[in-house]
C-alpha cells in the first residue's frame, strides 16, 4: 500500500474546525492565556461582535472552548478560555501545518 493511501501526509492531522481563518485566529488568540475578555479578542482579531459570538459558539459546541459570563461591577462581562481539547487540537494543528510546510517542530 502506498503512502498516500495509508493517510500518512500530514495535512490529515489538521483540525477541519481551524480551516475558518477566523476560528484559527481566536484559537490563537486564546492559546497564550488561561481567558481573555469578549472585547480583546474581538479587538485583536479584527472582528465584529456578531462574528466573534457565531465563532465563539461554534468552537463551544465542538468543545474547544468555554464561554463564561460574570459582572466586573455593574457591567456583565464574558470571557472566552480554551478547552484541554480544544489546546491539544491547536497544537496538533500547528504541528500539521509545520510538517506540511517542512519547518522544524520548535519543541
Amino acid at each position: 500500500m502506498s503512502p498516500a493511501a495509508q493517510g500518512r501526509h500530514p495535512r490529515h492531522a489538521l483540525a477541519p474546525l481551524l480551516s475558518s481563518p477566523v476560528r484559527l485566529s481566536i484559537v490563537a488568540a486564546l492559546a497564550p492565556v488561561d481567558k481573555a475578555e469578549f472585547g480583546y479578542v474581538r479587538d485583536l482579531v479584527e472582528i465584529t461582535d456578531s462574528v466573534l459570538s457565531k465563532q465563539a459558539a461554534a468552537l463551544e459546541e465542538a468543545g474547544w472552548v468555554v464561554v463564561a459570563k460574570g459582572r466586573v461591577g455593574r457591567r456583565v462581562r464574558t470571557w472566552l478560555s480554551l478547552t484541554d481539547e480544544g489546546r491539544s487540537g491547536y497544537r496538533r494543528h500547528l504541528a500539521a501545518l509545520r510538517a506540511i510546510a517542512g519547518l522544524p517542530d520548535p519543541e
